[in-house]
């Protein structure tokens, strides 16, 4: 009788996915901190305010009403997708309908949507690096083939068209902007982005406008839609944001795609074999969020505007630290081949990703390494913690490199 050969266990497809670096960092700081160790995260990618009380009230009154406790349509409640249309137009200028948007279960779930409806098999996704660490592993998971695009501190971190030149080929299908930019906080400014735009209309690419980080812009930044600024480009942009960021709902899990009928369609398709309906109740939340003022998002700004002068300070005040000053969202992005191959208690690290963990062990701090972001020997800092947090965390990295020796 002849012997089957073993099957594995795990799908090829899911064996090759890359664990989330910040997730990852962000479960270890918790798990030494649920020990009662004293850590600074500056790992996650999420206010540390409250939700603000009008919209957790809403959610309160929504779990109450029986309506809520039932399938609803895949594609969001009615009263969700309008306020997305109307809030879209408000904020970035895009004329949209209805019947163009699509809730997902948060911003990852929309990106993940968008690359499967419409990357096939082989076709290649620009992305510019650094960048966020779930681009590339959706774009894989779609049967597309990332392709790192990189920028430079010199440039601020921004993509070149002479950079993406060199990139492109037969089988690019789909550019992917970032503006303000997780993990760099930089901005486009007007004349890039427009530059940017009539680069793909040119070359018939389709773009992922992920504008979650809208709202989160600086002194004379503004974060510009590429599908408003080149009106050629509608057709072929979905737009990707949620109420994480904006409103301090990261838990909450409420997403969306914008983007032309047939795509959202497709999509819809998708999710009604997936997951279905986004939960009920954190809709209604959401709907809260969208129609009411952005007082609050006004208030998170200010806060998070002090916080960045004090990072942006205190990291280029260690020797061997170099950092831009971010223009968006909320991350500090340093440059850390100073520190490389220094003596910490006798650990001399050579990669990021090395330092990291002696940082984590020795001062008890917790930075997310470039190599989860396509840059190696950088780091990036989350600066959305408090000031307080930010002086103690940021003063261990200096106490630890000022004991340090060269190699």
């Amino acid at each position: 009788m002849e012997t089957q050969p073993t099957k594995q266990r795990i799908s090829t497809r899911i064996g090759n996915v890359a664990e989330s670096a910040t997730l990852a960092i962000d479960a270890k700081a918790k798990a030494l901190k649920s020990q009662g160790v004293d850590v600074v995260g500056f790992g996650a990618g999420e206010p540390d305010f409250p939700t603000p009380d009008r919209i957790a009230e809403a959610a309160a009154k929504a779990c109450l009403d029986p309506k809520n406790h039932r399938y609803t349509p895949t594609a969001g409640l009615p009263e969700l997708r309008h306020a997305i249309a109307a809030k879209t137009k408000r904020d970035s200028g895009l004329d949209a309908q209805a019947s163009q948007v699509l809730v997902t279960n948060g911003g990852k779930h929309a990106i993940f949507n968008t690359f499967a409806t419409l990357v096939d098999e082989g076709d290649e996704v620009l992305i510019p690096s650094p960048y966020w660490t779930t681009y590339p592993e959706a774009v894989k998971l779609a049967g597309g083939i990332p392709i790192e695009v990189p920028t430079t501190l010199e440039h601020g971190f921004k993509v070149r068209i002479s950079d993406l030149d060199k990139y492109l080929s037969p089988r690019t299908k789909l550019f992917v902007h970032v503006s303000p930019s997780n993990p760099t906080g930089a901005v486009y400014d007007l004349n890039q982005s427009l530059e940017l735009a009539n680069w793909l209309v040119d070359h018939d690419l389709w773009v992922m406008a992920d504008e979650i980080y809208e709202h989160l812009v600086y002194d004379d930044n503004k974060s510009w839609s590429l599908p408003v600024i080149e009106p050629r480009l509608a057709d072929k942009a979905v737009i990707v944001n949620g109420v994480a960021k904006t409103y301090a709902m990261t838990g909450w899990r409420v997403g969306w795609m914008v983007g032309p009928e047939d795509v959202i369609s497709a999509a819809t398709n998708l999710q009604s074999q997936s997951t279905s309906n986004v939960s009920n109740v954190a809709q209604r939340a959401a709907v809260e969020a969208l129609e009411g003022p952005l007082d609050d998002v006004a208030n998170m700004k200010a806060a998070f505007g002090h916080r960045r002068t004090l990072i942006h300070k205190m990291l280029n005040e260690i020797p061997g630290i170099e950092c831009p000053l971010p223009e968006g969202a909320f991350y500090a992005y340093a440059s850390l081949n100073g520190l490389l191959n220094r003596n910490y208690g006798g650990e001399v690290p050579t990669t990021t990703s090395r330092l990291a963990e002696i940082i984590l062990d020795q001062a008890r701090v917790a930075i997310v390494p470039g190599e989860a972001f396509g840059t190696p020997g950088y780091a990036r800092f989350s600066y959305a913690l408090g000031q307080e947090d930010i002086s103690k965390g940021i003063g261990r990295i200096g106490d630890l490199v000022a004991k340090s020796k060269h190699h």
